[in-house]
């Protein structure tokens, strides 16, 4: 799941319509695919198909151009570094999750060595051994014990 900034990447529109639902001209568009602002879909025969996401894209990259003063090689720096962006965004919310499991299950640990430790005090909760009632659980390289079945 991608958090970039544009909409549906579904390739439909051929490059007269994606020229006038940008307000480009298509000669512009061609440029601006030869150059790498805007990569739109191809068909069998190599046609170009645009998606909503270019649509926007080509919006942005006039806007940058007209209103901001920015050339081609600039747009394409700032396009390359908000990829890279959201690239970075979904990488750092995928290692997130995975620190939060791994909070979770040490927190998990923690608990059960406790209880482990209260059992070793009071000599074991079964009369013998201390901890001789539980047994290991491997997940994901952390030892996890929990209570042996007595059936």
């Amino acid at each position: 799941m991608s958090t970039a900034p544009f909409g549906d990447d579904t390739p439909v529109y051929v490059i007269s319509v994606a020229a006038q639902l940008s307000g480009l001209h298509p000669q512009t568009l061609r440029t601006y695919d030869r150059l790498g602002l805007v990569s739109p879909g191809r068909t069998a025969g190599r046609g170009r198909r645009y998606s909503m996401r270019d649509i926007v894209m080509l919006r942005e990259i006039q806007r940058l151009s007209q209103e901001e003063g920015i050339n081609l090689t600039g747009i394409k720096h700032i396009l390359e570094l908000q990829r890279d962006n959201a690239r970075l965004h979904d990488e750092l919310a995928l290692a997130r999750r995975a620190l939060e499991e791994l909070s979770n299950e040490l927190e998990s640990t923690r608990a059960v060595a406790a209880r482990l430790a209260q059992q070793q005090r009071r000599g074991g909760a079964s009369g013998g051994t201390p901890g001789s009632d539980l047994v290991p659980i491997r997940r994901t390289g952390v030892v996890v014990w929990h209570e042996r079945n007595r059936d």
